[in-house]
């Protein structure tokens, strides 16, 4: 899978498209997904152009995984979820569906996993209720 500059997350980085941001840096961007698999599913990204985690430069993974860390413990803060899942899949074999690099944070266990990946879209003001707490717990 080629990267794609018009992909949703590049869009989004691009401002183009809106997101319900939860946290941003200089390297980063964390935002509600909208067909969560759980209420709290975020996704983090890093700036840098690059389909998988095997494309992104070694500095660019550096402040991605130290991002996902925050996020991931103002999620489970915010949410007071009993654990953080994280995953995140490289190329369509393994069920990649947008060619951005990125890694889900989902609140409590895999066993709350319950909504198949990227189906049913949230309630956007639900969503921005969720985000709110998230925000206000870093």
């Amino acid at each position: 899978m080629a990267y794609d500059p018009n992909n949703i997350f590049a869009k989004m980085l691009r401002e183009e498209i809106p997101c319900i941001k939860i946290y941003e840096d200089e390297h980063t961007l964390a935002f509600m997904d909208i067909m969560p698999q759980t209420d709290g599913h975020a996704l983090v990204i890093p700036k840098e152009q690059a389909v998988t985690l095997m494309d992104l430069s070694d500095e660019a993974a550096a402040h991605w995984i130290q991002s996902t860390k925050k996020v991931a413990a103002a999620i489970k803060a915010g949410l007071n979820a009993s654990g953080v899942v994280l995953f995140q899949l490289n190329g369509e074999g393994a069920g990649q569906t947008v060619p951005h690099v990125h890694c889900h944070v989902i609140p409590g266990s895999i066993a709350d996993l319950r909504r198949p990946h990227a189906t049913t879209a949230a309630d956007n003001e639900h969503l921005k209720a969720l985000a709110e707490k998230i925000k206000a717990a870093f």
